[in-house]
């Protein structure tokens, strides 16, 4: 077998190759991209800016028109373009082709043309005025307005369930880093805390890690949860909470915090970095420490009431339970969930919210107008995804339906070729039929001795083909001199 040169691949590692890319790509790009979600009206999408068509501005100053534009045509319309995924927005319209983006931008080719009546090179439609965007669009994200490298970002970022919109005071569904809202500086979780000195003078114990979300013993006989290695002790560990109210979006809606620390919420994290408690809590405490000594002196007092109390204790647990709704109304119409709220935690906090949060919400008629403007509160949302890419072949061997711009180079040219008129279609199939016995061919021995196909072999085969006695010469040419020499100097193989 002769040597084979870096360039140099068998029949059998080029197609091996191409499956592999193939599938690469499937997994990177599971979806179909030949449809523009614009028709659909507003959804809860996958939205992209394109850096290309909407470079940032350089300054607050400067005037700024931010863009969305949906999954396909992220791919199919931007694919060569700078790209910021800013993953979910919801009741969005894809912008592409539209008047938020000039007509030197690239146009919308997944579109019907109004004025061609074919698909493509829309531009210019009338962009949506309830779009809502924040510095996202921009590349940047979280309250510190980092931009956004996934090559670099270490550790995991949330994102805030989006009460408000930024001219609300709100976030408008930004994602965060967990000590951002906490109030610390970015990358202050890799910082170790040190040991505590007690008024004793000895030093505290120094707790040891445990594994990601463990809850570890600590002095005073409770546990604490120690939160993934990316975030800052502090912070709810992820698997603890579903979603997340940021502080902006809280203070924006002040009456969300009376059910932090309730049934379906954790206790509120104080965004300047202490530990935040409801005023509820802050009471209860307070009433704890003092009860003790209340009923010691009560006891001392009157000893015969303090001992007639305690059978009136006894005789209550021989009878029959009462149901908790009577106790707690006493014959009176039960209370309405806002009622039996704590007060809200002063200060500014962020929320995290269980699986079930909805289902603790209090719906009565007066609480109910303000949930109805957030239809997040009310039921879970549905995030649209374009239908997926089929494998390239079904269970018996034929093509199976894709999408023009999904499949194989093979997938693509016989969707085409099925759109076509029927007499060019044909012709087409003719032409491409004669090429593939004639590849078919010529690969053939290439494949039976598992001899190396060179790229100049390629090149010099097709230019017979094409009947080019000059490309072949030159072919051979550039076979000896080890392929073709670039202006800059660099070497690199032709072929096809």
């Amino acid at each position: 077998m002769s040597q084979q040169s870096e360039s140099s691949h068998t029949a059998q590692d080029y197609i091996a190759s191409q499956l592999s890319l193939e599938a690469d790509a499937r997994e990177a790009l599971p979806y179909q991209f030949d449809t523009c979600t614009k028709p659909l009206g507003p959804l809860r999408q996958s939205v992209y800016a394109c850096l290309t068509c909407t470079p940032p501005p350089a300054s607050p100053h400067q005037q700024f028109t931010p863009a969305g534009v949906c999954y396909s045509c992220s791919i199919s319309c931007h694919g060569e373009h700078t790209l910021v995924e800013i993953f979910t927005k919801r009741d969005f319209v894809c912008d592409c082709g539209t008047t938020r983006l000039s007509t030197s931008c690239a146009p919308c080719n997944l579109r019907l043309n109004a004025a061609t009546g074919s698909k493509g090179g829309v531009t210019g439609e009338e962009a949506r005025d309830g779009n809502k965007y924040n510095h996202n669009f921009q590349g940047k994200f979280c309250g510190c307005g980092e931009e956004y490298d996934p090559e670099k970002e270490k550790g995991t970022m949330f994102q805030c369930l989006g009460l408000g919109h930024v001219e609300d005071g709100g976030c408008g569904e930004d994602w965060w880093h967990p000590e951002c809202l906490m109030g610390l500086p970015r990358g202050s979780q890799e910082v170790k805390q040190e040991p505590k000195k007690e008024s004793n003078g000895a030093l505290e114990t120094v707790q040891e890690e445990a594994e990601d979300g463990a809850d570890l013993p600590v002095t005073d006989g409770a546990t604490q949860t120690i939160p993934g290695d990316d975030a800052p002790p502090g912070f709810p560990h992820e698997d603890d909470f579903d979603h997340l109210i940021c502080y902006k979006c809280a203070n924006a809606f002040p009456w969300i915090k009376q059910y932090a620390g309730t049934e379906g919420f954790l206790r509120p994290l104080s965004s300047d970095g202490s530990a935040a408690q409801t005023n509820g809590e802050a009471q209860e405490a307070t009433q704890t420490t003092s009860e003790p000594d209340n009923k010691k002196r009560k006891a001392e007092e009157d000893p015969e009431e303090s001992q007639e109390s305690n059978k009136r204790a006894k005789v209550d647990d021989d009878s029959t339970p009462v149901e908790p709704a009577e106790v707690v109304s006493n014959g009176n119409p039960p209370k309405d969930k806002h009622e039996s709220l704590p007060p809200a935690p002063a200060g500014s906090v962020s929320i995290f919210v269980k699986e079930d949060f909805r289902e603790h919400l209090c719906r009565c008629p007066g609480c109910f107008p303000r949930l109805a403007k957030h239809a997040q509160l009310l039921e879970e949302e549905d995030t649209y995804e374009p239908p997926v890419s089929e494998s390239d072949h079904d269970e018996n061997g034929s093509v199976a339906g894709r999408s023009v711009n999904s499949g194989s180079l093979l997938d693509r040219g016989e969707a085409a070729l099925s759109s076509m008129d029927r007499v060019r279609a044909i012709e087409g199939v003719m032409a491409y039929n004669m090429v593939r016995d004639k590849v078919k061919a010529f690969l053939q021995p290439f494949a039976e001795s598992g001899q190396a196909v060179g790229a100049e072999d390629i090149k010099a085969y097709f230019a017979k083909l094409r009947g080019d006695d000059q490309a072949i010469n030159e072919a051979a040419v550039g076979a000896e001199n080890g392929g073709a020499v670039q202006g800059d100097g660099r070497k690199e193989q032709d072929g096809y």
